[in-house]
């Protein structure tokens, strides 16, 4: 069954009983660079051996160390049943706006890369398969007709898409009012995550016009079944800056979607 109520109360409350709490590596690249920021998951899923030397004659040969470190299948890590199952739609979510998700051709932070998926993609096709590394979960995925595999920290489902102005406004005691909506988007973001480990991302850049908007991704919230949400905030230009019109929200969902509520 689904439940407005429980997500309004969300937003109200920020506070989640921990169940279930996924520990990972990013996985996210700049859109002005190649590789990934982040090479932290190298050191935990690779063993690397010293190399060795042979002389002979005069002649010195080195032979190259081994970086990787392969479980069964012949992939990195070991298969686990978690995660989307085959056939599944599923979105990127906690992406910032000027980065994008690395699509690689195996799990692991410091594999090839086979595309870039942009912050806002709804559209990757789970096949069903999921590895375990030292410090992250890998799903493999289809997007725009190319097969690899994702870090499932940014991937999620997405439930239905509320609005949840009346909420804020109460919870922030009155109509907000910032200098800019990248500030506005803001206070309102942190208004819902509440749990400073939460992550806040900006996903769309602020667009100014007769009403302006930005959006912004929250996720790590504590809760096997609302990882986050996505929160589109609208404001109106005035003489003392911008003000908050409108927030919808967007639950990104850890197990699935029932009639457009988290399970």
């Amino acid at each position: 069954m689904r439940s407005r109520t429980a997500w309004t109360c969300l937003v109200i409350a920020a506070t989640l009983v921990s169940a279930c709490v996924e520990v990972v590596v990013e996985d996210t690249t700049t859109s002005s660079a190649p590789e990934a920021t982040t090479t932290t998951e190298a050191t935990a899923t690779s063993t690397t051996s010293a190399p060795t030397t042979t002389t002979t004659a005069g002649t010195t040969t080195t032979v190259a160390a081994s970086t990787t470190t392969t479980g069964s299948g012949g992939l990195p890590g070991e298969p686990i049943e978690f995660g989307p199952a085959a056939g599944d739609t599923v979105a990127v979510v906690g992406v910032a706006h000027d980065d994008v998700l690395n699509l690689r051709a195996v799990p692991g932070a410091n594999q090839d890369i086979l595309e870039g998926i942009p912050p806002l993609a709804d559209s990757l096709t789970a096949r069903g398969n999921t590895r375990q590394l030292a410090n992250s979960f890998w799903i493999e995925v289809d997007y725009a007709d190319t097969q690899g595999w994702v870090n499932l920290r940014y991937i999620a489902y997405l439930g239905d898409t509320d609005d949840i102005t009346a909420a804020i406004v109460e919870q922030l005691g009155e109509t907000p009012i910032e200098e800019t909506m990248e500030e506005l988007g803001m206070l309102v973001a942190e208004s819902v995550a509440g749990n400073p480990s939460a992550d806040i991302v900006m996903s769309v850049a602020p667009t100014i016009g007769p009403i302006a908007e930005v959006t912004f991704d929250i996720t790590g919230f504590e809760d096997d079944s609302v990882r986050g949400g996505r929160f589109h905030v609208f404001g109106q230009a005035g003489d003392d800056g911008f003000t908050l019109e409108a927030v919808e929200a967007t639950p990104f969902c850890a197990r699935g979607v029932d009639d457009g509520a988290c399970v």
